[in-house]
């Protein structure tokens, strides 16, 4: 499909872990920059030698690809990245991350973790996370990394308030912009069994995350990473693995044919990878925006740039500066497509102005169409607006470029149809009585003959009134030398070819008013259908704004009820404060989707652009030649 992943025969590293600290790779962007499908992004972390590139290259359908180690050794540096075609999503790309495991003794830069552990959580839509053996306090508290989330990421660029003008924590607002969260408990051998009763994967993972009550700072120090996990990741699932092989073919399992395999081993397997393949979202960002290839790429460049320069990443910087990078490139693209169909166009000139502005207005509304297909958060309409303008500049030299092409192939149409009257007017043929009757017959031949050529544009008819006008004193010089015609008739002769001239700039006139109703009617149909689809643009980004809150305010209940459940009445209160501050942005927004005002004051002028200036365009190019 158009647009779509590349072939990828293996992975690529996305971004390198290099003495200078965290760098993105140039050629790692340049594939995901020709990538113009919705992108969903499964990262896996974890501690280093947890069997984390074997899930990626389950999930790519392949044995082998991202390496994997049978030492203590990471094999995994940075993060790579591997874009294959959506199994079960068409027209959309999955994009795996393998990252550098985590705990590293050789390197031994706790902070280099953590950045690794952001950008995971950053830039996927689900995140897995892998370990060994158990999810018990240890395993919990291994996943520290999440805690320090809330110093690593900002959600805004400025502080919020409540109703009653309290600070609002940003990492409240975590739950509506971070990936599902999936436990992948590798070489899992023990029977989930809690207080006597199987129980599923996930009431394993519940369980585990289970708070303690009480203050103490040991009992916060408890809560601490579990309250993160439930507070910042919208779902939460688990998967139990057996050991897939025995010991001693460990080092082999990425040569290993699946007969080789346990069979519970790839039974759980195949549905943590159907899991990943039917729940995994889009990846979006603030605003509910959808994540293509190209702007995933945008986004890892500007969070890593953002960590090398010391900064925090801001969520909302983020997509405005990626927002900004991807309009003014949606923009260059809708007006990519118009020049090039432009050109084409050119090649027939000249065209009458019905043809010249249906071809106009198909170009226009196809690189409209573009250029919403490629923008959002297009704020202010400013770059639909810019698109607008440039397209009418360019319509407007077009039109230009038409008529002088119009007027070259006319005159010259016309002084090689006349060259033979001006021969017989040298050689004296019409000097002589009857002479002006020849003359007029040859003239009117010369117009029918004029008239029969097709294809002379729009100015076809207009040189023909110029000409005759021009040659007026010429026909009355002619008329007046006839001695065969009485005074009488030569005023009735000249009175004829007054006559015949108004005739012609009145059927110029007409033509031309004609062609103007014709073309703004095909205009006025383009312009519905490019409101139509703006209307469409504007509908579905409020639709993921508010499908977003929506996510947050279903996570933070269902959070809340369990706790009720559970007894913990400071949680509830601090959720109810949380869930009073959603409910009042989802009521705000709500006002704001209500009010057609922004359609009309931003929107809607950006449309009548391209309206205004056509008219004024053709109207000047109409008028300027009527009344010379």
């Amino acid at each position: 499909m158009s647009g779509g992943p590349p072939s990828m025969p293996a992975p690529v590293c996305l971004i390198e872990n290099t003495d200078r600290g965290l760098q993105t790779v140039g050629s790692a962007l340049e594939i995901l920059q020709g990538i113009q499908q919705p992108v969903v992004v499964v990262a896996v972390v974890g501690l280093y030698r947890t069997g984390k590139s074997y899930l990626m290259n389950r999930l790519a359908g392949q044995t082998s690809g991202f390496a994997l180690g049978s030492t203590i050794e990471s094999k995994t540096k940075g993060i790579w990245m591997w874009c294959v075609p959506h199994p079960s999503k068409p027209g959309h790309t999955l994009v795996l991350l393998d990252t550098e495991g985590l705990g590293d003794v050789d390197k031994g830069d706790s902070k280099n973790d953590a950045w690794i552990f952001c950008l995971g959580v950053l830039l996927s839509s689900t995140l897995v996370y892998n370990s060994r053996g158990t999810i018990d306090n240890q395993a919990v508290e291994k996943l520290h990394y999440v805690t320090e989330l809330t110093n690593q990421i900002r959600t805004k660029s400025e502080v919020t308030h409540d109703e009653d003008g309290e600070e609002v924590p940003q990492d409240t607002e975590f739950v509506r912009f971070f990936p599902g969260f999936v436990w992948a408990v590798r070489d899992f051998t023990l029977e989930r069994k809690i207080d006597g009763r199987d129980v599923s994967d996930d009431e394993y993972l519940d369980f585990a995350l289970h708070l303690k009550k009480g203050l103490t700072p040991k009992v916060m120090n408890y809560n601490l990473p579990r309250q993160c996990i439930r507070n910042f990741f919208p779902t939460r699932r688990c998967f139990t693995f057996p050991f897939p092989t025995t010991s001693e073919n460990m080092k082999h399992l990425d040569s290993m044919s699946e007969s080789e395999l346990c069979p519970d081993f790839l039974r759980v397997a195949d549905r943590f990878c159907t899991y990943v393949f039917t729940e995994s979202r889009v990846k979006t960002v603030q605003g509910g925006h959808r994540v293509t290839g190209s702007r995933f790429g945008h986004l890892a460049r500007i969070y890593v740039n953002t960590i090398n320069s010391g900064e925090i990443p801001c969520l909302e910087n983020a997509v405005v500066a990626m927002a900004e990078i991807e309009n003014q490139s949606a923009m260059n693209e809708g007006l990519r497509l118009y020049e090039q169909g432009t050109e084409q166009l050119k090649a027939k000139f000249p065209t009458d102005l019905e043809s010249l502005s249906s071809e106009h207005n198909r170009l226009s509304t196809m690189a409209t169409k573009e250029f919403l297909k490629r923008s959002f958060k297009d704020e202010g309409g400013k770059y639909m607006a810019q698109l607008a303008e440039k397209i009418a500049e360019l319509f407007d030299q077009l039109t230009n470029r038409n008529m002088e092409a119009s007027d070259q192939l006319c005159r010259k149409l016309l002084s090689d149809l006349y060259t033979p009257i001006a021969t017989s007017i040298e050689q004296g043929v019409y000097a002589k009585p009857g002479g002006y009757e020849i003359y007029r017959r040859d003239r009117d031949a010369m117009e029918d003959k004029y008239r029969q050529q097709g294809n002379k544009g729009m100015k076809g008819e207009e040189m023909l009134e110029e000409f005759l006008q021009e040659k007026n004193a010429e026909a009355n010089s002619i008329l007046m030398a006839d001695e065969r015609l009485t005074d009488a008739e030569k005023q009735n002769a000249e009175a004829r070819e007054q006559a015949a001239v108004q005739e012609q700039r009145v059927k110029v006139e007409e033509q031309r008013r004609q062609e103007l109703q014709q073309a703004l009617e095909e205009q006025k149909r383009s312009q519905e259908e490019r409101m139509r689809r703006l209307e469409e643009k504007f509908a579905e980004e409020k639709k993921l704004q508010r499908e977003e809150l929506d996510r947050a305010l279903s996570s933070k209940m269902a959070e809340q009820r369990e706790m009720l459940e559970k007894g913990f009445a400071d949680r509830v209160e601090v959720l109810e404060d949380e869930l009073r501050q959603l409910r009042r942005e989802r009521e705000e927004q709500a006002k704001r989707d209500a009010d057609t005002g922004f359609f009309e004051k931003v929107i809607q002028p950006i449309v009548e652009i391209g309206k205004d200036v056509l008219s004024k365009i053709l109207d000047y190019k109409i008028a300027k030649h009527v009344h010379k």
